[in-house]
This record gives structure tokens, C-alpha cells and sequence, in this order.
């Protein structure tokens, strides 16, 4: 993928394609950059061989330099979370070895220490980008190009890599499917550790010679000021954003509410991913933006594999179709395919998919049956479309000897007018097997009795899908992507156990 982005990047020379708050940085500023990131890191040697390099930094110019430069030089790159305590730092380089350690000057504080510690190289970004350049080494698309780690809900977390040729199926699925072209302009506030950000923002972007805006952070008001200055063409987030954007409108002026609900008018797509997206909060933005965010869906192992068209109707709830060149498929336990509204695991198969775990070969092994990718996500086809049920480990419970979807749980409470987020979570159970567990973020001012919400569920759930336990919580815990960490929900609900 990075020689292939390279050369595309080549086609584009002068052409805007960074912008940050540092400056705007062009297609050839780029390769020159990487191009002095891949020298220093070669010092001297003819090729990296595929040894990892793990670099922290902000979202921006140096990030994207740094990552390009690994990529030119031979190397693996390891982008590491600026969100990841010390502990989880300290994991992933231990679990890699890299042959490098690069810092942003602004991080330098965090890693410099662990490096040491573990005997790696470290450098500065600043260092690397100015060394001079010289030769780089070809690379061929088969090699490994990239390792994210996953979140780790069972276990610790296991490193996925990606190869050159993996990115770039992943890049041009997306670009053919929602159509990017040069012309386009995108705003991103994404995590710059995690696929979401780093290949359906930054990639594509790079890839079609089109503008990719950073900004250092999310912040509602700074992105609604950003919207209303025109001139974005897409939008990409995770719900939790938003919910944050909607916040804010709503508590805007009439006059100001209006100049942001037209800027969003002027875009030409918007896109919600990386967790569920409440039917709510859908209508809610359509309301304000008169987009239907387009849902899709993706993990790290896989980049993306299904999403609503570009053109045609969207459906709420729905996550749509195949990708182009990706093959997806739902089977039961045993692996065979299931009839059309039959819930069953989605697996994957195609250029797209991850070739390994970082050093877990019995893992590796595990995730895979006759060539396709095990995901682990329940969902059911309906008429062409994919809907997520929920994830089979975390989502879907087994109370009182009945299958039950916490996500259908959660949608179905999240209609009722005083709540507004929730998340559903089984707690193993003596008696049902898993108690179904809700904590409730109520609306401001709201309250709700544990009786009176029961009495309301029970008007719209059967009785075995009534939470049994509610715990009210001023805000749900998430990860870096906005993902409601389940874990640590079972985990409160096991220590107040009645």
C-alpha cells in the first residue's frame, strides 16, 4: 500500500494534501518527507526487512510522514494510541521489539523512558525529518505493511497485520464503493491508532488525490465551526460523536442553529461506524443535516466489509451489503451457511483480510475455517441487507434458556423518552444463566424507578428480555472509538450484585 499510495501521491505533486493547524502540506512535501523519515530509519542498510516500528504522534503532518517513511523504508508500522496508558505502551513494544521507537517532540516524555527500558532505539520525529534522504528499497504489496492491535475485550490484546496488499484492497473497496474523487475534502477528528481513522479517512483520502483536514481533537464546537465554513465534501464518525454534535446544536442559538444545519446540506456524504448507531440518534441527525448517515461495517482484522449504498435507500439499523471484492457469508456452529433470516456468524473472505496475529500463530489458526475469517458478530440477512445482532462473546445472552440480542434490548430502550443512552450486558446468573443487566444515562433532570421502567419494558419486551437489573450512571464507559466497554459494565454489574 505505501508504494502504491507513493506513486499515486507522485500523480498529485503540488495538489493540497494535508491540512492541520501547523500549515497545508502537499502531495510532494509528503514524499519528501517520508522520503527522509525512510533514510533515517535505514541508516545506511538497503531495506528494513519487515521489522515493526512503532511511532507515536499526533494526528497531523507528522504523523502521516512517519507512517509513509516506515512503509517506504521496509518497515512495519505500529502506531501506537495516544489514549493507552503506560502499562498498555509498555505491552505492545514488548510484544513487537522494534527495530524503532519514534516520538513526536510533544510525547517524547512518554516513550523515551520505555524505550529504554526495553533497550529499543528511540529518535524524535523531528530528527528523522530532517535527515537527508537517499536510495529506498522496492517493496512488494505482499509484505507486511501495518499491525493494530484490538481492543482486547477477552484476553490481552493481540497485534493484527495487515499487508501492503491488504491496505490497498481495503482502500479501493471503499473508494469505488462511496465514490471519493479528487474533488473531495474531508474533516477528520478519528483516532489515528485504529482503521477507521487511518484507512477510511486518511487513506482514501491520500489515495484519490483528494484534501484530508486534521484536527488535533474532537470538539463539537470546533467541527460544527468547521462545517460552517464550507467547503468539506465528507464527514466520517463513530456514534458517540454524534450524539456530541447533536448535543450541541440543540443547544444553540435558532439563527446559528440553522447556518450549521446548511453547512452539513452542503456535504455530499456522511458516515457512521465503529459501533452501533442508535435509530434515535439516525433521525435525529437526519433531522438536523437532512443526510442519512450512511452505516457501515468493519474490524481490524478485516477493514470493511458491508455497508448501505452510496446511492439508494439506506436502512435504519441495517449495515447493507458486501463491499465490492469482499465475500461475506453467515453459518451456524458448525460452520454451514444459514437460510436468509436465519441470525448466524458473518465470516469474511477476500483480498481484504488480515494475513496474521503478530507472533500467535495458534490464534491466527483459530480465527479462520476453510479460508474464511471468523468475526465473532451474530447477525441476520434480511432482503440483502446485513443487521448486527450483536457480538457473539459480549451481545448475545442466553437468559432463562432463550437466545436475546442486547442490542435489540438497547434499541428498544432507547425510545423511551426520559433515557438517553443505554447498554445491555448478560452477568452469569445461577438461575437464568445470564442476568440481563441495563445501565441507563437519563436525559437531564430525568429520573426513572426501577418498577416503573420494568412496567414499560414489559409493554414492549417479552418478559425474558426485561432488565433485571438497571444501574442509572451519569455517562457509559468507552474506549478511544466510542465503543461502550462492555467488560468493565459486566464487571460493575458482578461487584453490586443484589
Amino acid at each position: 500500500m505505501s508504494i502504491l499510495l507513493a506513486a499515486q501521491a507522485a500523480r498529485y505533486s503540488d495538489r493540497d494534501a494535508i491540512s492541520t493547524l501547523e500549515g497545508v502540506f502537499s502531495y510532494r512535501r509528503l514524499l519528501d518527507a517520508s522520503a527522509r523519515v525512510a533514510s533515517f530509519l535505514l541508516g545506511g542498510s538497503s531495506d528494513l526487512g519487515e521489522k515493526p516500528v512503532a511511532f507515536l504522534a499526533p494526528p497531523g503532518f507528522h504523523y502521516v510522514a512517519v507512517q509513509w517513511g516506515i512503509w517506504r523504508a521496509g518497515g512495519i508500522a505500529v502506531p501506537l494510541s495516544l489514549f493507552h496508558p503506560r502499562p498498555e505502551l509498555e505491552y505492545v513494544l514488548d510484544d513487537t521489539l522494534p527495530a524503532a521507537v519514534i516520538a513526536h517532540p510533544q510525547l517524547a516524555a512518554v516513550l523515551k523512558p520505555l524505550s529504554e527500558s526495553l533497550r529499543l532505539r528511540f529518535a524524535l520525529s523531528t530528527e528523522a525529518l530532517e535527515h537527508a534522504p537517499g536510495g529506498l528499497p522496492t517493496i512488494v504489496a505482499d509484505r507486511r505493511a501495518m499491525i493494530l492491535y484490538t481492543s482486547g475485550t477477552t484476553g490481552r490484546p493481540k497485534g493484527v497485520v495487515t499487508t501492503h496488499a491488504n491496505l490497498a484492497a481495503q482502500v479501493t473497496s471503499l473508494v469505488r464503493a462511496w465514490g471519493w474523487t479528487s474533488g473531495d475534502r474531508i474533516l477528520n477528528v478519528l483516532p489515528l491508532h485504529h482503521v477507521h481513522g487511518i484507512v477510511n479517512v486518511l487513506a482514501c483520502a491520500l489515495w484519490v488525490g483528494a484534501v484530508c483536514e486534521i484536527l488535533p481533537r474532537f470538539d463539537p464546537a470546533d467541527v460544527w465551526g468547521r462545517f460552517s465554513r464550507g467547503g468539506l465534501t465528507l464527514f466520517m464518525a463513530v456514534p458517540t460523536i454524534y450524539v456530541k454534535l447533536i448535543d450541541h446544536w440543540e443547544k444553540s442559538s435558532p439563527a446559528d442553529r440553522e447556518r450549521m444545519s446548511e453547512a452539513c446540506r452542503g456535504m455530499r456524504l456522511m458516515v457512521s461506524g465503529s459501533a452501533a448507531l442508535p435509530v434515535g440518534t439516525l433521525e435525529q441527525w437526519r433531522r438536523i443535516s437532512g443526510h442519512v448517515l450512511l452505516e457501515r461495517y468493519g474490524m481490524t482484522e478485516i477493514g470493511m466489509a458491508l455497508s448501505n449504498p452510496l446511492e439508494g435507500r439506506r436502512v435504519p439499523g441495517s449495515v447493507g451489503s458486501p463491499l465490492p471484492g469482499v465475500e461475506v457469508r453467515l453459518a451456524d456452529e458448525s460452520g454451514k451457511p444459514v437460510a436468509p433470516g436465519t441470525p448466524g456468524e458473518i465470516e469474511v473472505r477476500g483480498p481484504t483480510v488480515f494475513l496474521e496475529y503478530w507472533n500467535r500463530p495458534e490464534d491466527t489458526r483459530k480465527a479462520f475455517r476453510d479460508g474464511w475469517f471468523l468475526t465473532g458478530d451474530i447477525a441476520v440477512e434480511e432482503h440483502g441487507t446485513y443487521r448486527i445482532l450483536g457480538r457473539s462473546s459480549v451481545d448475545i445472552l442466553k437468559t432463562g434458556g432463550y437466545k436475546v440480542s442486547a442490542l435489540e434490548i438497547e434499541e428498544t430502550v432507547r425510545t423511551h423518552p426520559d433515557i438517553r443512552e443505554c447498554a445491555v450486558v448478560g452477568v452469569p446468573d445461577p438461575l437464568w444463566g445470564d442476568r440481563v443487566c441495563a445501565a441507563l444515562v437519563m436525559r437531564e433532570g430525568a429520573k426513572v424507578e426501577l418498577e416503573s421502567f420494568r412496567a414499560w419494558a414489559g409493554e414492549r419486551l417479552a418478559p425474558y428480555k426485561i432488565p433485571k437489573e438497571v444501574a442509572i450512571l451519569s455517562e457509559l464507559p468507552r474506549n478511544a472509538m466510542g465503543k461502550v466497554s462492555k467488560p468493565a459494565l459486566k464487571e460493575r454489574f458482578r461487584r453490586e450484585k443484589p
